[in-house]
């Protein structure tokens, strides 16, 4: 009987492996056919604007701009480089500010502390964005202007904080602050589980040799982490660069190729274009749109792949 018993526990187990096996093939490849899925939408809706009539394309580029622009590409470069000024800015002043609140997690405070600590940025990560583009138009735009006004007249030589400061903040330096908090949960998460998995051998070995605290986090936590750090900023990256509610509700819209990040009515993204232009866009108006969104989905997907090559050498 037991015999029996000890054939039939190595079959369930087959059976079990197979089934897992089969899962995650599945699982796999739904997300393969969903990103399939997406990128036809977004071929077939732009279609009347790469195959279509080009003259009223130019017409309806047109109107959405007051005249600045009459063809796509002439519309659609601004907003990618708004986009791509918006969501770099963001990143790097959330990094550095993510990088040393999940140090201090991991490695410098109480335990007690540790737990509270987590929570909280866990909890930011959960917040729709509607409410930062609430906290940053009612409460950040007002109360931010007088240190961009002190930015501008004591480093305005510097072109990226040339003047005068436009007041109200409604400016790319404002909506770069407010989407660095929105992606800062998402890249302190994942770089503080990432350190807290630093092999311990390896940090009392750093100790034990003489280093202090900072040479061993230095010596053996960031090098251990690096690879986890890298792939946190692409997703606070990916976020930023899709980001809609709270640029519109924040940023006052320009369509130039201009670093002047204190004043208004410089930049726009595209997603936040998207969200301002749609509701009174005609079909061939909803067609152009789409169609910059498919840009943004071909940017957000080499960021990815960038990021991956840049994951994979760092864990080399």
């Amino acid at each position: 009987m037991s015999s029996q018993v000890k054939s039939a526990e190595p079959a369930g187990g087959k059976t079990a492996d197979k089934v897992f096996k089969g899962v995650a093939y599945a699982c796999g490849i739904l997300i393969l056919v969903v990103l399939a899925a997406v990128a036809v939408f977004l071929l077939f809706r732009a279609w009347p604007l790469i195959g279509g009539d080009q003259q009223a394309n130019s017409e309806t580029i047109s109107n959405f701009t007051g005249g600045k622009a009459d063809n796509f590409w002439t519309y659609v470069g601004p907003l990618l480089f708004g986009t791509v000024l918006v969501s770099a800015l963001s990143l790097v002043i959330a990094f550095f500010v993510s990088i040393g609140i999940a140090l201090f997690i991991s490695h410098y405070a109480p335990k007690n502390l540790a737990t509270v600590l987590s929570y909280v940025v866990d909890l930011l990560a959960a917040i729709p964005s509607v409410i930062y583009g609430l906290w940053g138009g009612l409460v950040l735009v007002p109360a931010i202007f007088p240190f961009w006004n002190w930015v501008a007249t004591y480093l305005g030589w510097i072109p990226l904080f040339a003047g005068p400061a436009a007041n109200p903040s409604r400016t790319v330096a404002t909506v770069s602050v407010v989407l660095a908090v929105m992606i800062l949960p998402i890249i302190t998460s994942l770089s503080r589980d990432i350190f807290l998995q630093t092999p311990r051998l390896q940090e009392e070995a750093a100790l034990a040799l003489g280093a202090t605290r900072w040479e061993m986090i230095k010596l053996a936590v960031l090098p251990f982490g690096a690879s986890g750090i890298v792939s946190a900023s692409m997703l606070g990256l990916g976020r930023a660069l899709g980001e809609t509610m709270a640029v519109l509700m924040i940023l006052s819209p320009g369509l130039n190729y201009s670093f002047k990040i204190l004043q208004a009515s410089q930049n726009q993204t595209i997603a936040a274009n998207i969200a301002a232009q749609y509701p009174e866009a005609n079909d061939l108006g909803v067609s152009v749109l789409i169609g910059t969104g498919l840009v943004l989905f071909v940017i957000t997907f080499v960021v990815n792949y960038v990021g991956r090559k840049i994951t994979e050498k760092a864990s080399a």
